[in-house]
This record gives C-alpha cells, sequence and structure tokens, in this order.
C-alpha cells in the first residue's frame, strides 16, 4: 500500500542485530536523560588587548607626525597655529619613518606615547627647537587588523584599534550577517549562522552565532580571521501532519510540542497519537560506533504533553507521525473498493457492446 514513511510496527525497545537502532519509549524517568537545561547568557571572554594599553607600531602603519613649539618665532608653529603637521609618514619595512627637520626615526616596537618622546629627543637634540611638543596618531592601521569575511554585509579588514575587542564587536563593525533580522526577503535568525575563528593557521572557535551572542564571544587578537557562513539548524517532520516538510530551528532549542505545532499539529484523521517517533542519527563524527535512536511517544496518555514540552529536537532530527490502523484499513478497503468498481465496469461494457 502506498504511504508516506516506514512501518513501525516492527520497532521493538530491545535492540537486536536485525534492528541497528536503540527504541526509547519516552517516560516521566527516560526524559531526564535528554532534558537540556534552559539556555543562560553569560560573561564574554575579553581580549587580551587592553582598550587603552601599549600597542606598537609595525612596518606598514601609517602615521600622523605633528610638532608643535610653545613660542613664536621657531621653526615649528605653536600649538594654536596650523602648518605643524608633516603628512602620513608610513612605517617602512625597517621599521622607520622619515620626518622633516627631524630626519629617520626607528618606530616599530615602539607605542604612540614613546614615538613622541623619541621625535621630541631627536628634535631637541639638533638644536632646531625648545621644549619641542609632538602629537603622533594612527591615520591607517595594516597591523593590528583581523579580517572577516563570508556572509557579512561589508567584509574586509577591521583594526582593532577601532574600539573591537571581541568576535561579535568585528562582525558587527562589518554590518552583520546578512539578511539576519528579516532585513532580506528570505531573512533568516542569528541560529542559521555560523562562525569560525582562525588564528595562526589553527581554528580556535567553530560556533553558531546565536551561541556567541549568548556568551560564548572570545577576545580577538591581530590577524585574527572570522568566517561567517550559512549553517541552517532544521529538522525534519513527516507522516500525519498537516503540513510536512523541513523545518528552520528559530531559536536555539525547540521541544517536540513546538515542533509538531510548527506544522499544524497532527492530522486529526489520520495520525496514529501512540505513534509520534523522533529519528535521530548516532553521533559519527566523534564516535563512529554510536548507535543511532528511535524515541517513542504515546500521546493517548495526558502525560505525554509534558513529556513532549520537556523533550528537545535537535538539528537534523525527524519527527515521524504514523498513521492510525484505521486509516490504514481504510486504505485497504478504498483500494478493494475501487478494483471491484472497475471489474464491475468492464463487464457492463461486455454485456452492452457484445465484446
Amino acid at each position: 500500500m502506498p504511504g508516506d514513511g516506514p512501518w513501525m510496527g516492527g520497532a521493538a525497545t530491545t535492540t537486536t542485530e536485525a534492528l541497528p537502532f536503540d527504541v526509547i519509549d519516552l517516560t516521566p524517568t527516560t526524559i531526564a536523560n535528554y532534558r537540556q537545561p534552559p539556555q543562560i547568557d553569560r560573561p564574554s571572554t575579553v581580549s587580551s588587548l587592553p582598550a587603552g594599553g601599549r600597542i606598537a607600531v609595525a612596518p606598514g602603519d601609517a602615521l600622523k607626525v605633528r610638532i608643535f613649539e610653545p613660542y613664536e618665532g621657531s621653526i615649528f608653529p605653536t600649538i594654536q597655529r596650523p602648518g605643524a603637521d608633516f603628512g602620513v609618514q608610513r612605517v617602512t619595512d625597517d621599521g622607520t619613518i622619515n620626518v622633516p627637520f627631524v630626519g629617520t626615526v626607528k618606530v616599530a616596537g615602539l607605542d604612540l606615547g614613546q614615538i613622541e618622546k623619541k621625535i621630541a629627543q631627536q628634535v631637541a637634540s639638533s638644536g632646531k627647537a625648545q621644549d619641542p611638543q609632538v602629537i603622533v596618531e594612527f591615520v591607517a592601521d595594516r597591523t593590528h587588523t583581523v579580517m572577516v569575511s563570508g556572509d557579512v554585509r561589508n567584509p574586509g579588514r577591521i583594526s582593532l584599534l577601532e574600539g573591537v575587542r571581541t568576535v561579535v564587536e568585528a562582525i558587527n563593525k562589518a554590518g552583520g550577517p546578512s539578511g539576519i533580522g528579516g532585513q532580506a526577503p528570505n531573512g533568516v535568525g542569528a541560529n542559521q549562522f555560523e562562525v569560525v575563528v582562525r588564528r595562526n593557521g589553527q581554528i580556535i572557535l567553530q560556533s553558531q552565532y546565536s551561541d556567541l551572542l549568548a556568551g560564548g564571544d572570545i577576545g580577538l587578537q591581530k590577524n585574527d580571521e572570522i568566517v561567517v557562513r550559512p549553517n541552517p539548524r532544521m529538522f525534519t517532520v513527516l507522516g500525519a501532519v498537516v503540513k510536512a516538510g523541513n523545518v528552520d530551528m528559530s531559536k536555539h532549542s525547540i521541544s517536540l510540542l513546538e515542533a509538531m505545532g510548527t506544522v499544524g499539529g497532527l492530522n486529526d484523521s489520520r495520525a496514529n497519537k501512540t505513534g509520534v517517533y523522533v529519528f535521530r542519527m548516532g553521533d559519527l563524527q566523534n564516535n563512529p560506533t554510536a548507535r543511532a535512536r528511535v524515541f517513542r511517544l504515546d500521546l493517548y496518555q495526558p502525560v505525554s504533553i509534558f513529556l513532549a514540552q520537556q523533550f528537545p529536537v535537535l538539528p537534523k532530527d525527524v519527527v515521524y507521525i504514523t498513521n492510525a490502523p484505521l486509516y490504514e484499513y481504510d486504505k485497504i478497503l478504498t483500494s478493494i473498493y475501487r478494483t471491484f468498481s472497475i471489474v464491475g465496469v468492464a463487464r457492463g461494457n461486455v454485456l452492452t457492446t457484445g465484446f
């Protein structure tokens, strides 16, 4: 007979060689082993790069140098007058910059305060200025950056000097994941994106974006690579439901009761309320010998509603609702009736036409 799923009459609560999966009845006793704790936000790990700490200059950085003097009539203007800006000074491969009236200054490995002090000493020692005041600023950061790529609105390099300290802050600086929050025609949630962070060629983080928002965020270091990519988390519902198909998980955890509700619930004329099954593959990646499991729920019992509220549906699970036996019998009787109807019509045609 035609159908929309397997026949579950052979499923038993004990495993055999011919049945390569475990069948587990969901009861008030067994549900305790599978109940997931509620997701609780936790503090994020902060970056080891301090917001106002020492940031060393490296080759490739671009600096702006300004020099002032406290008195009029000197080579350099006072701080009230413009003209002390010597333009952008790019740090060369040997770690130096060339400042007019000062000469070559070794800046690699020094922070901005140390560079200011060093330039002031060189100017004072040359006798060209008295009590010079030096201000050095970053114009373009080429070394203290992280790379954000993938499904973000503005991929590219982001400077840690702009106040970016964590992975989430870097993703937000890049405009956030594409299409999140329903801003795209097929907008999706944070639960449908995966974030991968590489450091020195090694993956140090691979997590759902929603988990980072819940407190799984980590601090960044320069040259980290952040990749945001779609990773749809969904489950499948088959059998005697109002609308079968794949269902996106709109939040981190969804219960079996919510899963059945997202597809309109059970089909009242077809569903077998004692035959609700959840198929779950074993952990093939971390434990190749792990057996698959089939969870069975009997909705005939009132307590099953509470069990369905506590049992979590995981990504890639298959929720299958079997047909009621009476519905299967009805399919058989309908097929028999159609067969006899066709035979009766054929015989009637023979009697009428003589053939």
